[in-house]
């Protein structure tokens, strides 16, 4: 127990209040006296108390009365009332008001260590809830999502407002620009947020796999299934699934997940007898789904199922002024994780960050500065930290000389020439996945020579 915690006694008989005080003393708490109601605020304005024993009958204030007057300016404090005119009525009278405990006279020294156990057990959750809460409330504050640009100020205020809804929000935007942030955001200010967060990445599943993965299993439903298994759909029960890649699903999945959505309802794969679900769907997108709807590669009436709200993350291109707020926030990132003291970026590299395109976003630029921080000899990151700014620092930037396209091209190309064409290293450096960046080279028209 804490042996550091105040303790003030607030008894009208002197017997009491010795006996207490001695007894506290001896046990190493900081511990004092008052012999009424007025005697104790006055302490209390002089001295913060972990905890108070205060009898419930004495003359003038009450002890009921002090108790509610220290629960209304000093909510932190436990108060355990004591009386030798106990009853059932007053006990609950007391725990009403806000009392933390109830003791009878006459009490032995054992019930004393009991009642300051559980104290000591309370203000310990206590302590743990104010401390996780104020986790929670830098979530909330959207320190994961950084960017103070007028696009971004605009999303925290969307995230702020559906939140508040269980309204389906498919989230858009290219690979890299934080969409499952987005979706994590919308989540914890939820009122699902004592529930799971569960994220799919529905491109890097096959159709099959998704299938079991989402909807579970029984045992011997198809061959090695040998127990059963709780999908997604029943582990998220309660709280926001996250498929993000939507737009990769086949049109079949695309009918059995309309499906749960209407009728919160689902059968695991080998099971005929349907289980109640209950999440709320969040997705996500890079593609463009009206294309894919008019190719028929996408159902019409999923697509309307499934966003009810759209949020658009702007590309890091179209929020510059963000990029030396990223930079540095990675910078100090990765110098803390590498325990490498670099201070600053130069203000000449800082210009090409801000005015370079990145294709792969805010990852791209991420793991930019976690490799030029890991291979930097300097405090200070500069242009020769950045091998594809040092490849194109003597091009110019500007878009009347070349197109957004041509930037792509040339970057992607001098990444990959730079790494040997080794697709795995270069899609990490881009901030990228190997099928993206394979898509990248095939929408280039590139060749590996």
């Amino acid at each position: 127990m804490d042996q550091n915690m105040k303790i003030l006694v607030v008894d009208d008989e002197l017997v009491v209040r010795e006996s207490l005080y001695h007894w506290f003393s001896r046990e190493g708490y900081d511990t004092e006296s008052a012999a009424s109601g007025n005697e104790a605020l006055q302490k209390l304005e002089q001295k913060n108390f972990d905890t108070m024993f205060v009898d419930m009958k004495m003359p003038g204030m009450s002890g009921f009365e002090l108790l509610e007057k220290v629960k209304q300016l000093y909510p932190d404090t436990a108060v355990v009332i004591i009386t030798a005119y106990g009853s059932i009525d007053s006990a609950i009278q007391a725990m009403k008001i806000g009392a933390s405990d109830y003791l009878l006279k006459p009490f032995k020294p054992d019930q004393l260590s009991l009642v300051m156990e559980k104290i000591f057990q309370q203000n310990k959750i206590s302590s743990e809830y104010r401390y996780l809460k104020g986790q929670l409330d830098k979530i909330t504050r959207f320190d994961n999502i950084i960017g103070e640009s007028d696009s971004m100020t605009k999303i925290y205020t969307l995230i702020e407002e559906v939140a508040a809804t269980d309204a389906p929000v498919l989230i858009l935007g290219e690979t890299g620009t934080g969409k499952e942030l987005v979706a994590k955001a919308i989540h914890v200010k939820s009122l699902r947020n004592n529930f799971p967060f569960v994220p799919i990445n529905c491109g890097a599943l096959p159709d099959s796999l998704l299938e079991s993965e989402l909807f579970g299993y029984n045992k011997g439903a198809f061959t090695g299934a040998s127990h059963s298994r709780k999908g997604f759909l029943e582990v998220v029960s309660g709280g926001t699934l996250f498929l993000d890649e939507i737009g990769e699903i086949s049109q079949k999945m695309q009918v059995d997940l309309l499906r749960v959505l209407e009728e919160k309802k689902i059968t695991r794969l080998g099971q005929t007898q349907q289980i109640d679900v209950d999440f709320r769907l969040l997705s996500a997108t890079r593609q463009n789904l009206g294309d894919k709807i008019q190719t028929g590669h996408f159902r019409n009436d999923f697509f309307y199922r499934i966003n009810v709200i759209d949020i658009e993350i702007p590309p890091l291109r179209e929020r510059a002024d963000d990029i030396p707020l990223l930079a540095y926030h990675f910078l100090e990132k990765y110098s803390h994780e590498t325990t490498k003291k670099i201070d600053t970026i130069d203000k000449t590299t800082l210009k090409y960050l801000k005015n370079y395109h990145w294709p792969g976003n805010v990852r791209e630029l991420e793991n930019a500065i976690e490799r030029a921080v890991v291979l930097s000899k300097s405090r200070t990151l500069a242009l020769n930290d950045f091998g594809f700014l040092k490849t194109i620092s003597s091009q110019s930037f500007d878009s009347n000389v070349l197109t957004l396209r041509d930037m792509e091209k040339r970057h992607i190309k001098n990444i990959l020439q730079d790494n040997e064409w080794n697709i795995s290293r270069s899609a990490d450096i881009l901030g990228v996945s190997r099928a993206t960046l394979h898509r990248m080279i095939k929408r280039q028209n590139m060749e590996k020579p």
